[in-house]
């Protein structure tokens, strides 16, 4: 299943114009006619959304900073968060718990079992 190929996809057009015409000229009893044209405009599509993603990404560090800055002002704190949470004995000593749960291999699903 691809997405819809009426929005504009420019590094995909090629491929989405060839899978058109396949989809026109073809039976339609001849269903794997238009695989290998297909299975390429899923791989352009793949290359979009990972390029669109490292786009979005690109900032996300600062971004999160800034907003924890500003819910921190909101909410009339001098720290952000994780500040907070580093403070906490309370999180840290459960925090510290799953930790070591971790390295000896075990999950809190297998401690309800054994």
């Amino acid at each position: 299943m691809h997405p819809p190929l009426d929005r504009p996809h420019p590094d995909c057009q090629p491929e989405i114009d060839a899978l058109r015409h396949c989809h026109a000229t073809e039976s339609k009893l001849k269903f794997w006619a238009c695989n290998e044209i297909k299975s390429n405009l899923d791989e352009c599509f793949k290359q979009e959304k990972k390029r669109m993603l490292q786009h979005l990404n690109a900032n996300l560090e600062e971004t999160k900073n800034i907003e924890q800055a500003q819910a921190a002002l909101a909410f009339d704190r001098k720290e952000t968060f994780q500040e907070f949470l580093a403070k906490d004995k309370e999180y840290q000593k459960d925090l510290e718990c799953e930790r070591l749960r971790q390295q000896q291999g075990g999950s809190w699903f297998s401690s309800f079992f054994s």
